[in-house]
């Protein structure tokens, strides 16, 4: 089983978000750059990744998509994988001011 959480937010940065998540869980991100993705942060987390994504991302005709097209309000979406439900991380970053939970899916 995996466990899949969104997370969307308009008032914070990539770098502020970052920063509070890195502050909230101890983590250690690493920016990546990605074609499809653009640029993104990643971090291991116990079990799984956590990942700090723009929800506009580069399209193939100079416009930007939106990598989720369900929340277009969401500037910035933190995405976290699981291998099993994890209540004391989602916990703690609802504890985020301006982190808004936006989806689940357990595959």
């Amino acid at each position: 089983m995996t466990d899949h959480h969104t997370y969307g937010t308009s008032t914070h940065t990539a770098d502020e978000l970052v920063r509070l998540v890195s502050d909230c869980l101890g983590l250690v991100f690493t920016e990546r750059d990605s074609d499809y993705r653009g640029a993104y942060h990643l971090a291991s987390i116990p079990n799984g990744r956590t990942e700090i994504q723009p929800n506009p991302i580069p399209g193939d005709d100079d416009e930007d998509d939106l990598y989720a097209p369900e929340h277009p309000a969401a500037q910035l979406l933190l995405l976290t994988t699981t291998s099993t439900p994890d209540p004391a991380l989602q916990a703690r970053l609802g504890s985020i001011e301006g982190l808004i939970h936006l989806h689940h899916e357990a595959t």
